[in-house]
């Protein structure tokens, strides 16, 4: 398959969205509820992740085939700390490339890059995605709150995960 690399996404052309809404679509096959309003509402929510983070657009590429990004926004308003914080508004593996550590690639490039700017990182994740939520308490994440079918959880970026990412 080749070797992972990860990049700043450096232009949002056409063809590139239509790799992205692709992955964002299989990515959330199983769990509609959370990401499968149709193409038209990815095409718009990658846009506006395009808009407003676009110096923590991510992408993994696997043989030079895109296979998983991260949004990673190094300047979002969190209205639950009551001050700006780093977020990550996205972050898809591909199924096909699943399972292949795509994804710690990836969010060991987000945290890095937000530990630039900032001490605490927060998301969102849908309380049915157990798997996503595992993942991220690897990293030191923790939940905080709910609002209906999405968990919030934040990360100190100064604090270290209990255990290595990737390890059982």
């Amino acid at each position: 398959m080749g070797a992972v690399e990860v990049e700043r996404l450096d232009r949002l052309n056409a063809e590139t969205l239509e790799e992205l809404v692709g992955i964002y679509m299989r990515g959330y096959e199983g769990l509609r509820e959370y990401g499968g309003e149709g193409e038209g509402y990815a095409k718009r929510y990658l846009r506006w992740c395009w808009s407003k983070a676009r110096d923590g657009f991510f992408v993994a590429r696997r043989g030079g085939e895109l296979a998983g990004f991260i949004v990673c926004d190094r300047d979002w308003y969190s209205k639950y700390e009551g001050r700006i914080v780093g977020a990550i508004h996205e972050f898809v593996v591909d199924r096909r490339f699943q399972g292949h550590g795509i994804g710690r690639i990836l969010m060991g490039k987000g945290l890095d890059y937000l530990s630039r700017y900032t001490d605490r990182v927060e998301l969102w994740v849908g309380e049915k995605n157990r798997g996503a939520i595992e993942f991220y308490e690897s990293y030191g994440f923790r939940k905080v709150g709910q609002s209906g079918i999405w968990v919030r959880m934040v990360r100190d970026l100064h604090a270290k995960p209990d255990k290595p990412p990737g390890e059982d």
